[in-house]
């Protein structure tokens, strides 16, 4: 192992989150494909409708059950948004149950966030030396870090630039990347600028 490089605190980028909410109401999807703007419906190759807004810019799969999936979002706030002013759409073709409300709750299935570590990286020595790291550059030029707390899975590149997934909140994505800089400081070298 080389002398050990500090690697600053990385500042992230949250690139999409991905989240799923249940609006507790049942959707006729035929409808809303007729009647909305931005929707696109064939359920003979897909059973769910694509639904897509423009402010805050962002995809929602909609299903009959009233289940959704909502992608393209870079906050949290931005997809409570995205699902508020989806439920406000959807209300007229919907129909409610008495679990039905207007601010539906969602749940962050995964974060992708990019980062720059400010140094190079020997990816061959972290994948020779440092736990659950696949590197084969032959076919992809970075290498695969996976933690398990939290679980989260980095794409590291020579350059130092990172992407994160995996993760299910701003937080765990900050201590990942606080764990990360700990893993490999003593696989950097020369500080870029």
């Amino acid at each position: 192992m080389a002398k050990s490089v500090r690697i600053p605190r990385p500042k992230f980028k949250i690139e999409n989150i991905v989240a799923s909410a249940n609006l507790h109401i049942q959707l006729d999807l035929y409808q809303i494909a007729f009647k909305l703007e931005h929707v696109e419906y064939e359920p003979e190759q897909f059973p769910g409708a694509i639904l897509k807004l423009t402010v805050p810019k962002s995809s929602l799969l909609l299903f009959k059950n009233g289940k959704i999936i909502c992608t393209g979002c870079q906050s949290e706030l931005q997809v409570q948004a995205a699902v508020n002013k989806t439920m406000s759409l959807l209300k007229p073709y919907a129909e409610l149950t008495s679990e039905t409300r207007m601010k539906p709750k969602f749940k962050v299935e995964n974060i992708v966030a990019s980062a720059a570590l400010g140094v190079d990286l020997d990816l061959y020595a972290i994948a020779s030396e440092v736990e659950n790291v696949e590197y084969e550059p032959e076919q992809f030029p970075g290498a695969i870090l996976k933690f398990k707390l939290p679980k989260s899975s980095l794409l590291l590149f020579k350059n130092g630039k990172i992407i994160c997934t995996g993760c299910q909140s701003e937080g765990d994505v900050q201590k990942t990347l606080i764990h990360l800089t700990k893993v490999l400081a003593g696989y950097a070298s020369k500080t870029r600028v």
